[in-house]
């Protein structure tokens, strides 16, 4: 049977080109690869010596940022001190923070980008937590704090998983 090797990218309709661009360069630090503005397209990738686009911006957009375009685009990142890097940036750029979590196999940040996508940049923990599992993280915590509570915490659920619902509520949001 084939198999998929892994994400290829995320295509998505923009309010505002330009803006979204400048977000996911100097925000998120990718790079531009192609772009076309008679087409209204912006192609972006964190690694373009491999993958030409992992985001395809699209000028076009006609539902407002209250409508549910995309699910989620989400970046891993090699190192959980990225994430928290990335999250003191987006924090400081005022970038409205969804929640600040962990899926036990995984810690991350879920942020909006301007067109109100749901975004995350997130580290692999490589610890085996039975999914569904969402629970809350302090990011003001150090790295080896956060790694020391997710393992425990995955320790306590077992088989189970855990969704804490009163989880999807930032640590820190302006």
């Amino acid at each position: 049977m084939p198999a998929i090797a892994e994400l290829g990218h995320v295509g998505i309709f923009v309010n505002d080109l330009e803006i979204s661009r400048r977000f996911y360069t100097e925000m998120l630090g990718l790079t531009v690869t192609d772009e076309d503005d008679l087409i209204g397209v912006v192609f972006l990738s964190s690694r373009p010596d491999f993958e030409h686009h992992e985001v395809a911006l699209v000028r076009g957009r006609t539902a407002g940022t209250e409508a549910k375009v995309v699910q989620q685009i989400s970046f891993r990142c090699d190192t959980l001190e990225d994430v928290l890097s990335f999250y003191e940036r987006l924090v400081a750029h005022e970038v409205p923070i969804n929640m600040t979590i962990t899926h036990g196999n995984a810690i991350g940040v879920y942020f909006a980008d301007p067109d109100g996508n749901n975004c995350e940049l997130y580290w692999h923990t490589h610890i085996a937590a039975r999914q569904p599992f969402l629970q809350m993280l302090d990011f003001t915590r150090p790295p080896d704090e956060l790694v020391r509570e997710v393992r425990r915490r995955v320790a306590e659920s077992g088989d189970t998983g855990r969704h804490d619902r009163d989880a999807v509520r930032p640590t820190h949001s302006r």
